[in-house]
């Protein structure tokens, strides 16, 4: 298990994400496909060259989706209870086929619950692309173990 528990997480607290991924069409393809999401900008290459764009844009949920993933080895792999809400979600710049993202974490805040056993910890989390690019920014809340607890 390489997450943390509740007390190993700090505010203001910044974890730079060491895995980096290139999002390939075929990425972006399948996931607009499991979503069911056939929006003409991601998947239409003559459509989306007619765009201010110019070309199709990966979907933005898969970018948040893919980010979250990146941060889970760092923050909450085998320590999270739930993930609780995601708030604040921003697409700041495009994502394109072909892009290397990278994620870094920041913790705004944390909490115990009311019953002192769980504590609850919010990370902004910021999706940069291959040219330091902010794409992608978003609160992340999570329902955390704490050591204590999680070895009883």
């Amino acid at each position: 298990m390489s997450g943390r528990y509740y007390e190993e997480f700090e505010v203001d607290q910044t974890i730079e994400h060491e895995r980096r991924r290139t999002i390939s069409e075929s990425d972006n393809q399948r996931f607009c496909d499991m979503t069911m999401n056939q929006q003409p900008l991601h998947l239409d290459r003559e459509f989306a060259a007619d765009t201010d764009f110019g070309e199709r844009l990966v979907n933005g949920l898969y970018t948040m989706s893919l980010a979250v993933g990146i941060t889970i080895p760092e923050t909450t792999d085998g320590t999270i209870v739930a993930n609780l809400s995601y708030d604040n979600v921003e697409h700041p710049a495009p994502v394109f086929h072909g892009d290397t993202i990278h994620v870094q974490s920041t913790v705004t805040d944390k909490r115990e619950t009311s019953d002192g056993e769980r504590g609850i910890v919010t990370m902004h989390v910021e999706v940069f692309n291959q040219d330091d690019d902010l794409v992608c920014a978003f609160d992340r809340t999570v329902l955390s173990l704490k050591r204590d607890r999680a070895e009883t």
